[in-house]
């Protein structure tokens, strides 16, 4: 068996660092988890019952939110017949669903949960490759979907993340952080630590949503085998392009997410708030079904004081114990430790490098960067990642229409915003354009910029600065 690209350190560094999102190639090849097939689950699953969201092939110019969908429960036998297309009868509840119309998706399925009672499988994901020990199976999700299952458009408000392809392909469009005005943030529906785009960024309505125009997708097909990186708060929409795909992810926690924590907790409280008031333009569903219930406003209050109070402790912590390493500094040896700190780098130069966003990274048939499209309304006409004909990455070549494009392969296999229309689509509004509705007033008070001014007011006060 070949060595991994990159050691566990290393591969953290990159992790720690890279600022725009990576495909690594080889980090999973021996992987027990690639075997998790839908065949292969079926076997290890076998009559436990599973949630599916149904949704349409058609691609409307509205996302399709989740609130949206219908839900079905079956199990995972029966879905891969229904996907199939085999007889009616073998599929269960699924039977009523035209596989040519729909899609079905498990999505969001936590491991420790779905296999509690087969805990060894756990170890079959070993993101301690990453240089994150003792992290498998039990701190991560499992996603199965049929081709056109996909997830909306959104931002992740906590840490990193890390995707496992298990099976099929999945073709990710991804946006920077920069890029959230032109994509039209809302929380609505709510689902904490989401933050959704109102566009349907696979299908943009250009009249309702114009500074779309303006954004920057990132496009990358991911491959069995592969594991791509999305840094923190990359836009992302994700869809399965194969009939049948597995694909298995963790969200890695960052030292910033203590402060995200009482964003998302303000945020709660004053979604809660205004959305259970009786109103007539509150009839819309807008709690996500990854969320079991809208809590009571003394429990939000509770929960956003527990969040400050971890947040200023932690804080607290972590200035002492720059502190003290600037007390350290000073002290005899310090010259030999900075020497040793410096040198467990020193493979980034070694290797080769090139500067992304003021940080060295190796590039190469073991990291590759996901590559911009130039205009994210010609997105299909992006480059896959992986070209299984070939065993190693080429370099960007010109095309006809003068723009850079990329075959990737891995050895294994801003004008200003303009005023929207109103709608009654989730997130947007209801009723005449001249009435402020508690969902547009819902936009204006959890814009980002408000929430994070605001979170930084009440830390401030709890301090008592």
């Amino acid at each position: 068996m070949s060595s991994k690209p990159y050691t566990p350190q290393e591969a953290r560094q990159i992790v720690e660092s890279l600022k725009q999102p990576a495909v690594f190639c080889n980090m999973a090849s021996d992987w027990p988890a690639l075997k998790w097939n839908v065949e292969y689950l079926v076997g290890v699953l076998r009559d436990k019952p599973i949630q599916f969201r149904i949704g349409k092939r058609l691609s409307e110019k509205a996302p399709q939110f989740e609130t949206q969908c219908p839900y079905i429960e079956a199990t995972l036998q029966e879905f891969m017949f229904w996907g199939q297309g085999l007889d009616g009868a073998k599929s269960g509840a699924l039977s009523d669903c035209l596989p040519s119309e729909m899609w079905a998706y498990a999505d969001y399925k936590y491991i420790a949960m779905l296999f509690a009672e087969q805990a060894s499988l756990y170890q079959d994901i070993k993101w301690s490759d990453f240089g994150f020990p003792g992290r498998d199976g039990r701190a991560s999700t499992l996603w199965i979907g049929t081709e056109g299952a996909n997830t909306p458009c959104h931002l992740d408000t906590y840490g990193c993340n890390l995707v496992l392809q298990v099976q099929g392909r999945k073709r990710w469009l991804l946006f920077p952080p920069n890029d959230t005005p032109y994509l039209y943030p809302t929380r609505i529906p709510y689902e904490e630590s989401s933050v959704f785009s109102k566009v349907n960024v696979a299908n943009a309505d250009l009249q309702r949503f114009p500074a779309f125009i303006n954004s920057r997708a990132h496009v990358v097909t991911l491959h069995p085998g592969q594991v791509l990186f999305i840094p923190r708060h990359w836009w992302h929409y994700v869809e399965s392009i194969d009939p049948f795909t597995v694909s298995i992810n963790s969200w890695i926690e960052m030292d910033v997410d203590d402060e995200v924590r009482v964003e998302e907790a303000i945020t709660k409280t004053v979604v809660c708030a205004l959305k259970s008031a009786p109103s007539l333009d509150n009839a819309d569903n807008w709690l996500n079904p990854t969320e079991d219930e809208a809590t009571s406003h003394e429990e939000n209050l509770h929960y956003l004081s527990l969040a400050v109070q971890t947040c200023l402790e932690k804080k607290k912590h972590r200035h002492q114990a720059q502190a003290d390493t600037a007390s350290e500094a000073g002290s005899p040896g310090s010259a030999k430790k900075r020497k040793r700190s410096s040198s467990s780098s020193s493979f980034q130069v070694e290797r080769g490098t090139a500067d992304v966003d003021g940080s060295a990274h190796t590039f190469g048939p073991h990291l590759v960067l996901v590559p911009q499209v130039a205009n994210s309304q010609n997105v299909d006409d992006a480059p896959e990642t992986c070209n299984r004909r070939s065993s190693k990455c080429s370099s960007p070549h010109r095309q006809g229409d003068g723009h850079s494009r990329y075959e990737l392969s891995c050895d294994r296999a801003a004008e200003s915003d303009k005023p929207e229309p109103v709608t009654s689509e989730p997130g947007g509004q209801t009723g005449d354009t001249s009435v402020v509705t508690t969902n547009l007033l819902l936009d204006c008070l959890l814009h980002p910029d408000i929430i994070s001014l605001v979170t930084k007011l009440l830390l401030d006060k709890a301090s008592g600065q």
